[in-house]
């Protein structure tokens, strides 16, 4: 097993490669260990993949840190792969929160981690410009040192304020602050993730699978993203491939579903037994 170091470094060093990266979101161990087996180079965790299946939303006031962090060290645990780590908004408003979250991530074996503008109150759904800012520093400054790649959210476009103006002034500001990955979910168009692409000096995660358009790792290349994740997308065929399943059984009684369900001695396999 590397260390968290060597993780580290190959994790920056993918930012760079002669493609994007293309990193799967699993929410447990179990489904890290599958998507490392497929040949995947990265994984990141999924809040909303995490929330699914504790049967909860992906909200903060849902998912406490400890419990998120749990989660996130038990993926990290169970590859080899450099493991990033959704932290929503860093679990508080404050800077000091921000950074403290950071120092626990990285004490934990991730090697990279995302916080976000978003405040989750309806009536002010985006940290002000500067407050965001600070918060995007003080996560910089604590990851300062520490074998951890710091990734800053624009939430304009998930938060009903669809501003490709501010999104790219955020994340030109957010770079500055010291972040080392920038991403704005939610952008809805290929030319839309091209002027961000262009705007920054800093890779560019973009999202696919979710709602909204759906372009092909080479479209997206095209445009100057670096890094493509899926978010809680896989989760969520997960859970569909079980509602179909479940379905036919309770609608049809016939259990054709199996035809496709992984055979015993493959999960043996990828479990480590």
């Amino acid at each position: 097993m590397p260390t968290q170091a060597e993780k580290f470094e190959r994790f920056k060093a993918l930012h760079q490669g002669p493609g994007p990266l293309v990193m799967a979101n699993p929410w447990d161990a179990g489904s890290a260990k599958l998507l490392a087996s497929l040949g995947f180079e990265a994984l990141a965790t999924s809040s909303a993949g995490f929330a699914f299946a504790n049967g909860t939303l992906d909200s903060r006031a849902c998912l406490p840190r400890e419990a998120l962090l749990a989660n996130a060290a038990a993926i990290a645990a169970a590859t080899a792969l450099p493991v990033s780590a959704d932290l929503e908004d860093g679990f508080g408003a404050a800077p000091e929160a921000c950074a403290e979250t950071i120092r626990l991530a990285a004490a934990l074996g991730l090697v990279g981690g995302s916080i976000e503008d978003a405040t989750g109150d309806p009536a002010q759904p985006l940290y002000p410009f500067e407050h965001a800012v600070e918060r995007v520093r003080a996560a910089a400054e604590a990851a300062a040192g520490l074998p951890f790649l710091l990734t800053a959210r624009a939430e304009n476009f998930l938060c009903g304020q669809p501003d490709l103006a501010d999104t790219i002034a955020r994340l030109q500001a957010f770079s500055a602050a010291g972040a080392q990955v920038l991403y704005a979910p939610g952008l809805p168009s290929l030319d839309a993730i091209a002027q961000v692409c262009a705007a920054v000096d800093k890779p560019v995660n973009v999202v696919m699978g979710l709602s909204g358009p759906r372009y092909s790792v080479a479209q997206l290349a095209a445009a100057g993203v670096r890094r493509v994740s899926v978010g809680g997308s896989f989760a969520r065929a997960a859970l569909g491939a079980l509602m179909r399943a479940a379905r036919e059984v309770r609608e049809h009684g016939t259990f054709e579903y199996a035809a496709e369900a992984l055979p015993g001695k493959v999960i043996v396999e990828l479990m480590g037994g």
